[in-house]
């Protein structure tokens, strides 16, 4: 069974956080909802708490296939500035290990130096900030290891996305189904 890690900061946008928590689940994908704030109960960016599994920095990380950061505001900034969120980002995305961003996240991986030559996007609002990327104005870029979504009306598509890189195409399609989501997901992979 594959594994991944949802990032959640003070301030996180939740609907982006958790719909990707639910959908990995729904499609068989051990999740960790972990805090980059200090303490298990964390308050999204529209005031609703959510308690995590376990602080960002005591998870081990050594079978984890996918890291996933979350947009919102003040969410973004308090992800960038938690030392187990970036150096985790940083040696995933130099392992050649999946690291997923959405909304104003991507914008991370861009002050990280990991969108240098990538296609990716972002939150209109925040597209400016992804330095050394080709930026696109698309629901999801998926550039090698690097999956980025521009935003809360991108999730859903983003979310079936990782499903199908961690659980396959068969499975994604099944949850797709499951949800009654009619779009088509058919994006195209860069490199």
């Amino acid at each position: 069974m594959s594994k991944a890690v949802v990032f959640f900061a003070e301030g996180t946008e939740e609907c982006e956080a958790l719909l990707v928590v639910d959908l990995l689940r729904r499609g068989k994908v051990e999740v960790i909802v972990a805090s980059a704030s200090g303490s298990l109960t964390v308050t999204g960016s529209h005031k609703i708490p959510v308690t995590t599994d376990a602080l960002a920095e005591d998870v081990d990380y050594s079978d984890v296939d996918l890291v996933v950061l979350p947009g919102g505001i003040p969410g973004t900034p308090n992800l960038a500035a938690c030392k187990a969120v970036t150096d985790t980002v940083k040696s995933f995305a130099a392992a050649g290990k999946k690291v997923a961003a959405i909304c104003a996240a991507p914008s991370i991986l861009a002050q990280l130096g990991l969108l240098e030559g990538k296609k990716a996007t972002a939150h209109a609002s925040f597209q400016d900030k992804l330095t050394g990327a080709m930026v696109l104005d698309q629901e999801v870029v998926v550039d090698g290891n690097i999956t980025t979504s521009y935003g809360l009306g991108g999730a859903i598509p983003f979310g079936l996305e990782l499903v199908r890189q961690l659980a396959g195409p068969d499975e994604a399609a099944r949850v797709q189904k499951a949800i009654a989501y009619k779009h088509s997901l058919l994006y195209k992979t860069h490199r």
